[in-house]
């Protein structure tokens, strides 16, 4: 996924969020998903997942649903998002999709994690480096949904008008889907505002 420059500069990824985004897979078994939050009312606050394990969190995700967005509109499929954990404790992200043309378009940005080595609250950039000093090219990336196996992730910020549903395959079980899609209601998501992302 392609982080909006609502997000960049006034949001991932992939991600996380991110350029493309990355899909989700397999399965997950929502009820021994501890790291799973409990549902919020619809009006009330976005809250990221307890815990999140970084470096488990690394490899290639596929954008499996998104909220449209502005910035991803010229991608027609195989959107994905790789994190590679750096170093210096920063994540590489390279976002990718396909354009109408057939031509793979890539995005390489940033993220950084915020507070504790366990935190679920990242930061992604897409901006160049030195511009990094500035708030407003930073976006969040929210891990707020994710199954215990590491396979399915949804991914969104604080004021939720961002929203991608990422796996570890191109095709995700359909009940672990189905699962996830009835936590995100519970969260407040709209999914009728949901659109598939094809991975053909």
């Amino acid at each position: 996924m392609y982080p909006p420059l609502s997000f960049t500069a006034p949001a991932l990824a992939a991600l996380l969020g991110l350029g493309c985004l990355s899909a989700l897979a397999a399965d997950t078994d929502a009820s021994s998903a501890a790291s799973v939050p409990a549902p919020s009312a619809s009006t009330g606050a976005l809250h990221p997942i307890a815990t999140l394990d970084l470096p488990r969190y690394m490899g290639t995700w596929f954008e499996i649903a998104k909220y449209p967005n502005w910035f991803q509109k010229k991608c027609t499929g195989a959107t994905q998002a790789q994190y590679r954990l750096q170093p210096d404790d920063t994540v590489q992200v390279i976002n990718r999709c396909r354009l109408q043309n057939g031509v793979l378009n890539e995005a390489m940005g940033v993220a950084r994690q915020l507070g504790a080595a366990t935190s679920a609250q990242l930061q992604v950039r897409f901006a160049p480096a030195w511009l990094g000093w500035l708030p407003g090219v930073w976006g969040d990336y929210w891990v707020i949904d994710l199954d215990a196996q590491y396979q399915l992730v949804a991914v969104s910020e604080p004021k939720k008008e961002y929203l991608w549903i990422l796996a570890r395959t191109p095709q995700v079980d359909a009940a672990a889907y189905q699962a996830l899609l009835q936590r995100l209601a519970g969260m407040g998501f709209d999914l009728g505002r949901l659109e598939t992302s094809p991975q053909d």
